[in-house]
């Protein structure tokens, strides 16, 4: 009983992490606007503020990831959390004190997104080496589910924190932080390394090897975590504008209303991170059938603009990236072994932030240019992602046991 108390309190641990993680762009999504007004800048510049963030994570994730490979994964996670707590309160300073506060706003997301490259993707990793078998799809499942919540929660807590003054989520940062911290340093034990890292030439030469062999099921599983995040904070950042522009709505009722996507698709992540085990041919077939929904309600969207029916046939798309990034996460994370889990699931990472970052620029652009044609846009992109993974995943036709260490054993390419 103790075994499983204990087992459950790292299990929380680890899923605060990405939690911590998603506040970083989503809590700010429903004070965008305002942050605009208030800053006199233009839409453009207002949707850097999650760019930069998510540009500096995606540069930073593969060095964090080798070094967690070399050393340990909490002595990167935990410094990271501080970095990133402290990201926060040099934003929140500037935008209540400094006079030129864009600028050091800016300079304060920098430095959250290189603390945030130390935390969900090294996450990822330390789930790989610390469960095996199904019960590391699960806990990828809770991880991924922590992450949706986050989001569910975060344009929530963002518009109730813009009561008090519209910067006061910078200030929530370095509070979430030091409870995200103080948890892994307490519950998270690492398994000791039971032999020395191996110098960079050679590790270099194993990831080599790795990407060589398994690089195009690889890119297609690393596009395909990178366009749902694109699609996702794209379309958040759409609807996020049209409330207030369109429909007037702002304040808590704007963050509830933008949960509800994110809560559609955490929901449906919690529940296939739970069924999926180590079934490649069940993942294969999720991954594939998520993005055909996906595709069909972009598609779709073009054809509704009252609220009801807008978000009912958007919720179809959140289905579609809920059974997506669960088997995404799994084929990834146990791909290879643990001596290079890091920097794989980091680059993945990187990958996942580079879609985060250009999603509000590029449907700020297609908002100007065309409603349809950004919708038909997007449609067409997951589509194209969908028809890569049909063709470049091949799985087995006899499903192997659970007790093998990787995935490489388990998935076949052409």
């Amino acid at each position: 009983m103790q075994k499983q108390k204990n087992k459950g309190l790292a299990i929380f641990a680890i899923g605060s992490i990405p939690l911590i993680l998603v506040l970083g762009n989503s809590m700010l999504i429903p004070i965008l606007p305002k942050m605009k007004t208030e800053l006199d800048v233009s839409q453009f510049k207002v949707s850097l503020v999650i760019s930069v963030f998510s540009i500096a994570a995606a540069i930073s994730i593969p060095v964090l990831g080798y070094l967690s490979d070399r050393f340990s994964r909490k002595a990167i996670i935990i410094p990271a959390l501080i970095l990133y707590g402290s990201g926060g309160l040099l934003a929140g300073v500037a935008a209540g004190w400094f006079s030129n506060a864009y600028m050091w706003i800016m300079a304060g997301r920098l430095l959250q997104g290189i603390g945030a490259a130390g935390t969900a993707p090294i996450a990822m990793a330390l789930t790989g080496d610390l469960f095996k078998g199904g019960e590391q799809s699960r806990v990828l499942g809770l991880v991924e589910a922590s992450n949706g919540f986050g989001k569910v929660i975060s344009p929530i807590l963002g518009s109730l924190l813009a009561i008090l003054f519209w910067y006061a989520a910078f200030f929530a940062f370095p509070i979430f932080c030091l409870i995200s911290i103080l948890l892994t340093i307490f519950f998270v034990k690492e398994k000791k390394a039971e032999k020395e890292p191996p110098p960079i030439g050679q590790y270099a030469k194993g990831l080599v090897s790795v990407f060589k062999t398994e690089g195009r099921w690889l890119f297609a599983t690393y596009l395909t975590g990178a366009v749902c995040l694109f699609t996702l904070f794209g379309i958040l950042f759409y609807i996020s504008d049209i409330l207030e522009k369109d429909h007037n709505i702002n304040g808590v009722l704007k963050g509830c209303i933008l949960a509800i996507p994110l809560l559609i698709m955490t929901i449906t992540s919690y529940i296939t991170g739970s069924k999926i085990g180590k079934k490649m041919r069940r993942m294969k077939t999720l991954i594939i059938l998520g993005l055909l929904l996906m595709t069909i309600s972009f598609a779709t969207l073009v054809f509704f603009r009252n609220l009801i029916p807008f978000f009912s046939v958007l919720g179809i798309s959140s289905i579609g990236t809920g059974l997506v990034l669960p088997c995404i996460n799994s084929f990834i994370t146990g791909s290879v072994p643990s001596a290079r889990r890091g920097f794989v699931t980091s680059l993945y990472g990187s990958v996942r932030f580079l879609g985060v970052a250009i999603g509000p620029p590029i449907f700020s652009t297609l908002m100007e240019w065309s409603r349809t044609g950004m919708f038909l846009t997007t449609a067409g992109l997951t589509l194209f992602v969908g028809l890569l993974c049909l063709v470049l995943i091949h799985v087995n036709k006899k499903e192997p046991s659970d007790d093998r260490d990787t995935l490489f054993d388990k998935v076949q390419f052409t």
